[in-house]
């Protein structure tokens, strides 16, 4: 009896737990990382582009190779729109490597082994094993623009360039 009120006294401190989730609106935690090339990237590097920061959970797997390729393929559509992709996961930086080349994806991918990036952007998956699938969408002052919580990684590119295309159409 006492494990199972100790066990749902720490689910429930998990959920009540305050948390500094970013806000659109807001200036996007800024992060540094060590990124495929062997450079060390910050957001501040990109200021005056759009960001698309996206969080996959593991190079190689289904889902994560989808997700990539499919930015990969409408990384031309995305440039004309002043975008900049970053990939950030926990897999180590020869992995990302491997990852990048045998993809051919044309944009860097940023190693969160610390999981410092993932805690700043709260998304640190369960029991901290990989990073939670969701992209940030940054505008070129450094701001939240929108957040993707639920990602189809099928429709992932489309609904990125649809929602920057939107945001951008409005402001003009």
């Amino acid at each position: 009896m006492i494990g199972l009120n100790f066990t749902l006294l720490l689910i429930l401190l998990m959920f009540l737990s305050p948390s500094d989730k970013p806000i659109v609106g807001e200036p996007a935690p800024n992060f540094s990382g060590l990124s495929t090339g062997g450079k060390t990237i910050t957001l501040e590097d990109f200021k005056g582009s759009w960001v698309i920061l996206y969080f996959y959970p593991k190079a190689f797997t289904r889902g994560c190779t989808i997700e990539s390729c499919g930015l990969r393929d409408s990384y031309a559509e995305l440039s004309k729109l002043n975008a900049k992709v970053i990939g950030v996961s926990f897999d180590d930086i020869e992995k990302q490597e491997e990852f990048k080349k045998a993809n051919e994806l044309p944009f860097d991918l940023i190693s969160d082994k610390d999981k410092s990036i993932a805690k700043s952007y709260d998304t640190v998956g369960i029991l901290k094993l990989y990073a939670k699938r969701k992209t940030f969408l940054i505008d070129p002052e450094g701001k939240l623009a929108y957040i993707f919580d639920k990602v189809d990684t099928a429709t992932h590119p489309q609904d990125i360039i649809d929602v920057l295309t939107g945001i951008i159409n409005d402001s003009d």
